[in-house]
Formats: C-alpha cells, structure tokens, sequence
C-alpha cells in the first residue's frame, strides 16, 4: 500500500482493558481501516493477556491487508498506573498480576515497530482533541466513567501528564473523607460515588433495604447481576428508584466535575464512558451542581457534553499519541 502523505501513515492502536482488547488500524487522520477484538483474559495473567494482544494486532493488521513493515507506530492505550517514558504498566487494578511489565519493549521488540504505550483515558483525551475536536479548542478534560472514573487534560494545547506521568488520576481525588473506601485503598474517591460501580452497590443497598423497584425483576431476584446497565434500562422503563439512582449518581459526578472547573478552568469537559451513555439523566444534574457550585466565570467559560469518538476515544487516543510521540504533527 503506497503512502503518499504524512497523513497516510498507518498506526495501529491498541485499547487495552480488563475484559477485552480492541485493535484499530488508522491512518494519521483518525481514519479506521481495520478493527479488531480479543477477550482479554485478564483472569490468566500477564503472559497469556500478552499473547492475546499480539493476536488481536496481527488478526487487524491481516485484516487490514498490510504488512507490519508498513506500520509507522504502535500506540498502546492501557488502564492503570503507566510510565509513558519507559512503556511500563506499573500497576493495573484491571489486570491482575501486572506490576512493572514493560510492555513497550515485549511488543515492539514483537514487530520491530516504535512503540508507545500510555494512560487510556488520558490517551482518550488526546484522541478526541486530535480527531474529535480537530484541535479546536486548547482547555479540555476527558472524564471517563465506567466501572471506575478516569481522566486525561489537555492543557495549553498539550497532553498534561505531570511530573512522572500519573497526571489524570481524576477518579481518586477525595470528595468524602468520611465515605466508602475505593479499591485503591483510600476513602472516599470521587470514584466511590459516581461510577457504574457506585450506581450497582447503592441499588443493591436500596433493594436489600426493601425499596420497591422493577430492577430486581430485570435480574430475575438476583441481586449479583445488577450493574449500570440494568439500572438504566429500569430507568428507561419509568422506574422511580432507579431514576432517582441516576440523579443522584449525576449529583456526584457534578461535585467531581465542579473541583475541575475550579482547578483547571477549562473550555470543554467531555464525558465519556459506558455509564455516560445514559446521556441527560446522568449530565443534567451533574451540570446543575456545576452552575450552582463552580465559580461563576469559570462555568460561564466551559462546556459539558458527551464525548465525541464513543468507544473509539481510547483506540484513537493511541494512534493520536503515536503521532505525538512521532512528532508528525505539531501538537503545541
């Protein structure tokens, strides 16, 4: 396949999470060629998570009918504590077992292609300020929420990761120092109150305490199998616990999205994420708490909305990051 341009370069993205693994061949304009899945596996271990990887990028890049030569970059999307500068996955509460694996080095020594392995959700906020946004704006935060919360910025037209890259980390700020404990050890996470995690367990707690609801029907009596997604339908359907549930949840992400606005004073928040297809439910009342809340010149500068790339925030986010690290675009 001839490239005639920057712009046809070809990089592969990698979207690696706790349950599956999903590939992308792009070009350098977002554009997907090729797609590809894999369960993860996480359950199995480093070794047998790896294997995987490499399966889903080889069936992509056979899918895509080129050849790995042909790749200018491998950019790597993974969740949990990364250090970009080596491509190490220090620690991932997704992927049990993972604790200074160099994944950078075992790939790209795979393919003998540049590899780059970053943060997902701030990788995701990359990707929707290059391909969603088309760099239209220099202030942006990507908060993610799905089973946990996670973030990325974009600051003065820069990826802002920090001083050892763990900047974005915006799910275990403390909004409650007397509530739950998170997964990370400390109490009250924002993450604790305002994920699809957070939505399940305050609806188990509702039920176990006989609150009547269609929720229990949707999971035949079986409290183990609620999740977000079941209190969304049972919202979709009129339920009155679960949409007061959502409202609730929005009322924490709005406390959360609040201490951003005051921080980082940014133009744009976008949210993406599983539990942020639940759309107005979830972003109206998270939007009332940062109008009443936030400073005023700071709500009156930002917009918030649902992010613009989907599921594609994070496999884009790491062809985006490649590019970056490449230097084949300038993204000052």
């Amino acid at each position: 396949m001839a490239q005639e341009s920057k712009e046809d370069e070809l990089i592969l993205g990698v979207d690696l999470g706790g349950t599956k693994i999903a590939t992308a061949l792009a070009t350098a304009r977002g554009k997907i060629l090729a797609r590809g899945y894999k369960p993860t596996l996480a359950q199995e271990g480093p070794a047998s998570v790896i294997g995987n990887i490499l399966g889903a990028m080889d069936e992509t890049i056979s899918r895509g009918k080129v050849e790995a030569t042909q790749l200018s970059g491998i950019g790597i999307a993974a969740a949990g504590i990364i250090d970009p500068d080596n491509g190490k996955v220090i620690f991932s509460p997704n992927l049990p077992g993972w604790h200074d694996v160099p994944l950078k080095d075992i790939i790209q020594q795979h393919f003998d292609i540049p590899t780059y392995v970053g943060n997902d959700a701030s990788l995701a906020a990359l990707g929707e300020w290059l391909f969603g946004l088309k760099k239209t704006v220099s202030h942006l935060i990507y908060v993610t929420v799905s089973t946990g919360i996670g973030g990325g910025i974009i600051a003065a037209g820069k990826l802002y990761t920090g001083a050892c890259g763990m900047a974005g980390e915006v799910g275990h700020m403390t909004v409650d120092v007397n509530g739950l404990q998170c997964n990370c050890g400390n109490i009250g996470c924002w993450e604790t109150l305002a994920s699809g995690t957070a939505l399940a367990k305050e609806a188990v707690r509702e039920i176990t305490q006989g609150k009547e609801t269609s929720i229990i029907e949707l999971v035949q009596g079986d409290v183990s199998r609620i999740d977000a997604k079941i209190v969304f339908q049972a919202a979709q359907r009129g339920d009155k616990l679960a949409l007061e549930l959502i409202s609730r949840l929005g009322f924490y992400l709005g406390v959360g999205l609040v201490n951003l606005v005051n921080i980082f004073n940014p133009e744009l928040i976008l949210i993406g994420g599983g539990v942020a297809k639940m759309g107005d439910l979830l972003l109206k009342p998270a939007i009332r708490v940062v109008r009443e809340k936030a400073f005023t010149m700071g709500v009156n500068a930002v917009e918030i909305k649902p992010a613009l790339l989907g599921d594609d925030s994070c496999v884009l986010g790491a062809v985006a990051f490649v590019l970056e690290q490449l230097s084949a675009y300038s993204l000052g």
